[in-house]
């Protein structure tokens, strides 16, 4: 018996064991699968509420071994804080200011929020949004938002020089499938504004109109996805940034609404413009002083003003941008193509400015350098200038309007443009006969091809008395 009891098992109890650890093997991953799919959530149309994560940032370091056995669940969705909740109603009447300012306070304390602007028409007056707030803040549109209507509904303690301010707002996102609605027409109809006055006059006085979205003091910001329509003024600007990303945004105004520049960016730095369409009465990007490092790819521009650089140096003052890039946009219908205007007496320079791969359709001043912009006829001549330099104009193709020469470069009587590089430009003229006489005013610089027209204004090399004149501070 004791031999009996010293011999390993039998077969077939060997067998009885190992079908008894492979049916508890399955049936812990049954169990396993099933939690998977009850905590999971549906995406996209299946589920209308689901709000997409944002992206989580890089952890310090990596996870240990046993982080990673303590956490297999996936990661928490967002708080998300409807206005709703907070009390507004989304009629498109009543006033949901402190509704909003409320469901601000509370999203701007917790980490990974967003705030949400769901289905409905929401007015509010104007308000600051104030950070600093927690990281991966979402201010989500899906409904309709907007101001009162027009300057007589305009309360009389709010600004009427802007709207939606977001104050120090970092790490922050405007995003969403809904629109952001001016209520512009009644402050275009002022009579102080352009032509607006009795039998086309422009009648003086005091005319403030609010820009719709202004983000101060703000890094590292993105906006994509949204409509922005009707703006009073600028329909988005930046100010004192310093990081921001604007994608798939789609701005529109009639041609004839006055000062309504699409995104104006100043004392910005580090801009990516991305996939855009801009359609309004002025500038359609526009790029003020103290701006630097900025991309703008892949948008579509007109009616409008096209894409300029400036005005800069407005009342003498000093306007430093550099490093600007423009590429692979189209412009059309447009009063100008890619332009650089600068006022007399002013300080400072331009500098590594490109602008490739435009295509121009039916547009007036395609290439221009103005540096005797001015609104009124009452300008005089002045001998200290922004400094217009490095600036290259490559691939600039399509038709142009005949009413004006499709290349203009007037440059300072006394700080000349300088280094001006043009390569590929053929441009045509939409309809009647080809205007073959560009303008050019003091300006240096080379042609890397022959021209459609051609340009024989340009003068070579670079001007003797330059460096005895050029002091840009910055």
């Amino acid at each position: 018996m004791a031999t009996a009891i010293l011999r390993g098992p039998s077969s077939s109890s060997i067998l009885i064991m190992i079908i008894i650890l492979l049916s508890m093997s399955r049936i812990s991953n049954a169990r396993t699968h099933y939690h998977k799919h009850k905590s999971g959530h549906k995406h996209g149309v299946d589920n209308p509420n689901y709000i997409s994560h944002p992206p989580a940032a890089s952890p310090a370091e990596p996870p240990s071994s046993s982080d990673h056995l303590r956490n297999t669940s996936s990661p928490e969705p967002p708080c998300v804080f409807n206005v709703r909740d907070f009390g507004a109603i989304g009629n498109g009447n009543s006033d949901d200011t402190q509704a909003f300012r409320a469901a601000w306070k509370t999203a701007c304390a917790v980490e990974s929020a967003v705030l949400l602007v769901p289905d409905g028409v929401f007015m509010v007056t104007s308000t600051i949004f104030s950070g600093p707030c927690q990281r991966g803040l979402v201010f989500q549109v899906d409904g309709v938002l907007m101001p009162p209507d027009g300057p007589d509904c305009w309360p009389a303690s709010d600004s009427r020089r802007q709207w939606i301010v977001f104050y120090r707002a970092d790490g922050m996102t405007l995003r969403g499938e809904g629109t952001i609605e001016g209520n512009g027409e009644e402050w275009w109809n002022l009579p102080c504004k352009p032509h607006r006055g009795p039998n086309g006059s422009t009648l003086p006085g005091p005319c403030d109109s609010p820009a719709l979205i202004r983000f101060f003091l703000s890094y590292n910001v993105t906006v994509k996805d949204l409509r922005i329509e009707n703006s009073p003024q600028f329909h988005i600007k930046f100010d004192g940034c310093e990081g921001v990303h604007i994608e798939g945004l789609s701005i529109n105004s009639p041609a004839f609404s006055p000062n309504t520049d699409g995104i104006h960016i100043e004392n910005t730095k580090s801009v990516a413009i991305y996939n855009s369409v801009i359609r309004n009465g002025d500038d359609c990007i526009s790029i003020g002083p103290g701006c630097s490092h900025a991309i703008i790819e892949n948008v579509t521009c007109g009616p409008g003003h096209g894409i300029s650089i400036g005005s800069l140096g407005v009342h003498n003052s000093q306007a430093c941008v550099s490093n600007i890039t423009v590429r692979n946009a189209r412009i059309k219908n447009s009063d100008n193509g890619v332009r650089i205007k600068t006022w007399q007496g002013g300080t400072g320079s331009v500098s590594s400015i490109s602008f490739e791969n435009i295509l121009m359709d039916n547009v007036r001043n395609c290439i221009m350098i103005d540096q005797y912009y001015c609104l009124s006829k009452q300008c005089m001549n002045q001998t200290s200038a922004v400094y217009v330099s490095d600036v290259s104009y490559t691939n600039i193709k399509g038709t142009y309007d005949v009413k004006s020469p499709p290349i203009h470069f007037a440059c300072s009587d006394t700080i000349a443009c300088t280094d001006i590089t043009l390569s590929e430009v053929e441009l045509l003229p939409f309809e009647g006969e080809m205007v073959d006489d560009p303008f050019c005013w003091n300006a240096y610089g080379v042609l890397q091809t022959l021209t459609i027209p051609p340009i024989y204004c340009l003068q070579e090399g670079r001007p003797e008395s330059l460096q005895e004149k050029l002091i840009t501070g910055c």
